[in-house]
């Protein structure tokens, strides 16, 4: 098995009350600690791939930089549980510790840094196809998700081509793999649609706001709340996104 895939032997129980042996193939979780300039400031429960991008996701999204050019050295340790990040730029810390509000993965956030202003987006053009293709691609599974289960998948898109698919066991997580993809590679976020296969509660469309990502598609549902963040910033939310329909929000 792989270092994200573990199989474990079950009792397998049936209506009749049958039971047999039987085997699981499982998700891994992986912990990663995030240092910045020295401090700690991230505990993460995540799948151990694309890690880089993780970190550089959740860097932008929780507004410490703008560009790979704030980043100066990212450097993991063996084991890659824990990685060392430099910023070009000085950092200033609250001495808080919070979570993610509506996170399952007990990520931690440790002196994080004053909460930045979002800025409202500048509208994109966006096809119908382009949606339906999100949810066609969405479709097509992961082999992580095809063998667990266990993983939500986020989907990069620019003008209708698939730029990076990730997957993660948090929702967060993934969407930050797919911004921090963007964000090595330097693509524009503020040209890109993104999709996730997880709801979509405020702390997510203002994940994706102070990406700058001007389209977030979801299978799943928003909240009030999230809808009114979307508006008010100018995101564009599509959710109920299914191969035959979708609700724009």
């Amino acid at each position: 098995m792989s270092d994200n895939i573990s199989e474990l032997t079950t009792s397998v129980l049936y209506p009749d009350g049958r039971r047999e042996a039987g085997e699981s193939e499982v998700i891994s979780e992986h912990n990663l600690t995030v240092w910045v300039n020295g401090k700690q400031i991230y505990r993460l429960v995540c799948t151990g791939q694309n890690l880089k991008e993780l970190v550089a996701g959740r860097l932008k999204t929780d507004g410490l930089i703008e560009g790979p050019g704030d980043i100066y050295r990212m450097y993991f340790c063996k084991y890659e549980n824990e990685v060392s990040v430099f910023l070009n730029n000085d950092v200033k810390w609250d001495d808080v510790i919070a979570s993610d509000p509506t996170c399952c993965m007990g990520n931690r956030v440790y002196a994080l840094a004053g909460r930045h202003e979002l800025k409202k987006l500048t509208p994109c053009d966006w096809r119908v196809e382009w949606v339906f293709d999100l949810v066609r691609e969405f479709k097509k599974g992961t082999r992580l998700h095809d063998i667990t289960g266990g993983v939500h998948i986020c989907i990069l898109a620019k003008e209708g081509r698939i730029l990076y698919v990730g997957e993660d066991i948090g929702r967060h997580n993934a969407v930050d793999k797919a911004v921090g993809y963007a964000l090595l590679h330097e693509i524009p976020l503020k040209e890109c649609m993104i999709f996730t296969s997880g709801r979509v509660p405020v702390d997510m469309v203002e994940k994706v706001i102070s990406a700058g990502i001007p389209v977030l598609v979801s299978k799943s549902v928003p909240t009030k709340e999230s809808v009114q963040m979307a508006r008010e910033y100018g995101l564009t939310l599509i959710c109920r996104a299914w191969p035959d329909k979708c609700e724009i929000f």
